[in-house]
């Protein structure tokens, strides 16, 4: 049997305040909790699992950007500005594919950590205005 990796099962990342973190993942962007055990905090993300861990404030914090898939990213923008989250850009096209294209628009969590919303649309789909 061949070696190979099977799909990605969670990712980790720091975060200065896990109350604060715990708040904005389910209460802003909802993702479901699946526990916590003291400053380690679990969402599921559709099957993958996000692991928030409170680390020392002189700790770097680790990683993002993590891309989430939206059936339509003016909607889930529009959403998520309702709740309060600031966008660093515009809903943008970031590779025209063979047979769809690729939109894209960035945002932060409170440690700064890079996050985007991402939508993989067909071929000549724009963006409706907000």
């Amino acid at each position: 049997m061949a070696f190979s990796l099977g799909p990605v099962g969670q990712i980790a990342l720091g975060v200065a305040d896990a109350d604060r973190s715990e708040a904005f993942y389910g209460g802003v962007l909802g993702l479901r909790k699946l526990f916590r055990f003291g400053g380690l905090v679990f969402f599921d993300c559709a099957g993958l699992r996000l692991l928030l861990d409170q680390a020392p404030a002189d700790a770097p914090k680790l990683g993002g950007p993590i891309y989430f898939r939206v059936a339509d990213i003016g909607l889930a923008r529009r959403e998520l500005e309702g709740r309060g989250v600031v966008f660093a850009d515009q809903i943008h096209l970031i590779a025209p594919m063979d047979d769809h294209d690729l939109w894209m628009t960035f945002f932060r969590d409170p440690d700064e950590h890079v996050l985007a919303l991402m939508m993989e649309a067909p071929k000549g789909w724009t963006p409706s205005a907000p």
